[in-house]
This record gives structure tokens, sequence and C-alpha cells, in this order.
């Protein structure tokens, strides 16, 4: 891999760049730190990335602890997209986290949430609804503001014509979706196989970005993520959401989180713009698409709020996927059908502060099974 081929997968601005995140070694998970090009591995200095991210001077730590360099960044980018991957290879940069992901935070995605349900997850009916719809509603969700006057005059007038859905109501409405996206533990990282569950035949990428927050609430830093979708599951029904989220390989963070500092903050995630790029394996297909942050309905701190606090608390802190606009709709098997995955696209989900997630899709059935949690993480630290 070249020099120029690495820094497609690391933030545009790396070498002032605070990366942190995890490996698989020969001998199990480590902590590791991005320094002037090298993997540092930082375990013997603190062990959990729950821990390094709850320490008031995380930053600071990170920049100075001292540990066994596993060699340039390079090499483990490369080691990470091989197949089978090579250690040591990226995991997921968090560990024993909550993995939370918000719902229906842009107008746009708040629309096909609507039509999923609609639809029944029947992929056919989805461009005639969207039709309708657009119709039914005349005027730009975007620019209403969620629990407004606005909005709830809008919510009386669609419940009046029998229009009104429940995900209008996390769109539109004052509380905001919040769901659990998968397991500690559980997410893949960078390189590494997404899976679809067997059952599913309409589903796509969610690109986003997640946001770490440590144990008292504070956001930490920034990454990337994959909440992949299957949108006949969840159309069918809302109570299926676990059945239409959680499902082995279902969730993809990384490359590495991205502490805040001076030269990165919550603002810079206000201002991201994120891009899509999905290659078909088996049909050439492309599909190219974007999520620009300053679209989203709800600051990404009142979707930290409302996930915790007085009401809810997270001790080993959390990863909050903050939701996106992209919902694709183009056709790709037929008219009318809109977009699915093919097993063996490859999906490439990049911003320039934070770098590129890649992945590629499979079978979550077909794909190794989860083994790897919280108890066998504890008996390596012994």
């Amino acid at each position: 891999m070249n020099h120029n081929e690495t820094n497609a997968y690391l933030p545009q601005d790396v070498e002032q760049a605070l990366l942190v995140g995890r490996v698989w070694r020969d001998d199990g998970p480590a902590l590791v730190a991005v320094r002037q090009g090298e993997v540092i591995d930082i375990s013997a200095q603190c062990d959990c990335m729950a821990d390094l991210l709850d320490r008031d001077d995380a930053a600071a730590f990170m920049r100075r602890a001292e540990g066994e360099s596993l060699g340039p960044v390079a090499t483990l980018l490369q080691n990470s997209l091989a197949e089978p991957q090579i250690t040591p290879y990226l995991l997921a940069p968090c560990d024993v986290q909550a993995i939370k992901a918000c719902g229906v935070t842009f107008a746009v995605s708040l629309l096909e949430r609507v039509i999923e349900e609609q639809a029944g997850g029947d992929a056919a009916k989805a461009s005639q609804l969207r039709a309708e719809l657009n119709e039914v509603i005349g005027q730009d969700l975007s620019r209403i503001a969620p629990g407004s006057d606005e909005a709830m005059a809008l919510k009386a007038a669609l419940q009046a014509r029998g229009a009104w859905s429940q995900y209008m109501e996390v769109g539109l409405g004052p509380d905001a979706e919040v769901f659990t996206k998968s397991q500690p533990f559980s997410s893949v990282g960078f390189g590494a196989r997404v899976g679809l569950h067997p059952a599913s035949q309409w589903n796509n990428p969610e690109p986003e970005i997640v946001l770490a927050v440590d144990a008292q609430g504070a956001p930490k830093g920034a990454t990337l993520g994959n909440d992949v979708n299957l949108r006949d599951v969840e159309g069918r029904s809302a109570l299926l959401l676990g059945k239409a989220k959680d499902n082995n390989a279902s969730c993809a963070i990384g490359p590495f989180i991205r502490l805040f500092d001076e030269r990165f903050t919550l603002d810079s995630v206000r201002q991201a713009h994120v891009t899509l790029r999905i290659e078909g394996e088996d049909d050439g297909f492309l599909l190219e698409g974007e999520s620009d942050m300053r679209e989203i309905s709800r600051d990404p701190l009142d979707l930290v709020r409302q996930t915790v606090g007085a009401h809810h608390q997270y001790p080993d802190g959390f990863m909050l996927f903050l939701g996106t606009m992209f919902s694709p709709i183009q056709d790709r098997d037929g008219e009318g059908q809109g977009f699915t995955h093919h097993i063996g696209d490859s999906v490439t989900i990049a911003t320039p502060a934070l770098g590129a997630l890649v992945n590629r899709v499979d079978r979550s059935d077909k794909l190794p099974p989860w083994t790897f949690g919280i108890r066998q993480w504890r008996a390596h630290q012994r």
C-alpha cells in the first residue's frame, strides 16, 4: 500500500490528529495510539478504551504513553484489508461501551422510514409511495424544528388526513429515536466483512458519524460507522427493530477514534460532509451518496442529552451513531425496485477529518460467529 492509498483512509491532517483504536494481535486485543505514522500498543498503560476516554487528560495521555511499536499505520491498514485479515489488524475502536444509535435525524431519512412502513417491507411499492407522500406533506421537512409549534401544527394536519406515523413522531416530535444498535465488543472494524441477515432482500448501508461519549455523558471524540440497515425487516414492523439492526457483523465502526482537541471539535462534527461509495463485485454497480451533517434536524449534543442524563446512565460510556440523510433509491436489479446490497459489495464511508471506513458485504450466517465477549476480554486482561 503506497503513501497516497494510506492517506485516503486516514484524516487529511493525520499528523495533527489524535487517533486511538484497538487492534487484534496474535495474543488478543490491544489498545493503540497512532503517533508519527507508527501504531503504538499502549495497553500496558491503559488496557480499556472506555478508561482512556474517561480520563480528563486523554489527549495528553495518548501523546506520551509508552509502548511497543506495531509498525507503520500503513501496514496495519493493509493487514486489515487482506482476506483473511493478517495480525495485527484493526478492530472496532470501542470495547465495553454500549453501542447506541439515533434514527430519523434527517428529513430525507424520515420520509424513507415512512415509506418503508407503508410499503410493509415491499421494495416494489416504494416509488409510488414516495410520490404520494411528497404530495400529501407538501413542504420541506428539513426547515421544521422537531418539537416546535410548527411541527406540532403539521402533526395535527397530517393526523387529520391519516398520514401521521410513528416515524413522523420521532422525526418531528420532541423525543428522538435512540435504540441499541448492538452489544459491547460485537462491532467489526476497518476492513472486516459486514453482515446481512439472510432473510433480507431490501437493505442498505447507513454512513454515519459516531460520537465516543464517556461515562459522564461528555463527547470525547468521533469516528465513522456503518449501521447496516434491513429496510424490509424494519418496514414490516417497528417491533422488529432488534431483528433488523442487531445481527452478526451488522455494525462496523472505525478506523480510529479521533479525540477532540483544539483542531477537531464538536463543531467539526456539525460541519462534516460524509460520503458513501458502494462498488458491486458481481455487477460493476456504482453508487455514490453523501450525508451533510449541517442538515441534521437535532444537534448532536441534544442527541447525547436525550441518551444519557438523570433518566439513564452508562457507567462504561457509549458510542452514539448520529444518523444519516442517505437513503438510496437508485434502481439496481430492476425498474422500481430501488437499491439493495449484493454479496461482495465494497462500502466506503469517508469524511476528511476522520478518514475512511471500508468494509465488504456478506451474510451474517456465513461470517465467523461473534465469540469474543466481555468474559473473554476479562480473561485476556489477567
